[in-house]
């Protein structure tokens, strides 16, 4: 079960357009430098090409169904800490729940969202070693 949230999550990243907000947020510079958003960015916007890369072409031979999972999981993951951040310092407009991208508390929530990802990496990785050991046997 845990591929097929991946996929739908993978189709809604996609049809609603997250790699053209990605690509449209690299030029906002709100301090003038590059910075973590804009680097965090660019590793999504990679994780989605490794992710097509591994779907389409055999680059990474026997693993592409594993390195394709593990990049679309990426992906929702870089996405997720944008998320979290940008929704607790802009909401509500009067009085963001937190005051600043800096605070002590976006700590405790980017190392959930890490044991969370690496959870349902580790449930993904462990179903599809499953799955290709019954079409090997089959």
């Amino acid at each position: 079960m845990s591929l097929v949230a991946v996929a739908a999550a993978v189709a809604a990243l996609v049809r609603d357009g997250q790699v053209i907000t990605c690509l449209t947020g690299l030029p906002i510079f709100r301090h003038g430098v590059i910075g973590s958003p804009h680097v965090l960015g660019v590793i999504t916007l990679a994780a989605f090409a490794v992710a097509a890369a591994a779907s389409k072409t055999g680059v990474f031979g026997r693993f592409s169904a594993y390195v394709q999972t593990v990049s679309y999981s990426a992906t929702v993951f870089f996405l997720s800490i944008s998320t979290v951040t940008e929704t607790l310092t802009r909401l509500p407009p009067s009085a963001p729940v937190v005051a600043s991208p800096e605070a002590p508390v976006f700590k405790i929530l980017y190392l959930g969202l890490i044991i969370f990802f690496f959870l349902g990496v580790t449930l993904q990785m462990r179903a599809l070693r499953t799955r290709n050991r019954g079409a090997v046997s089959a």
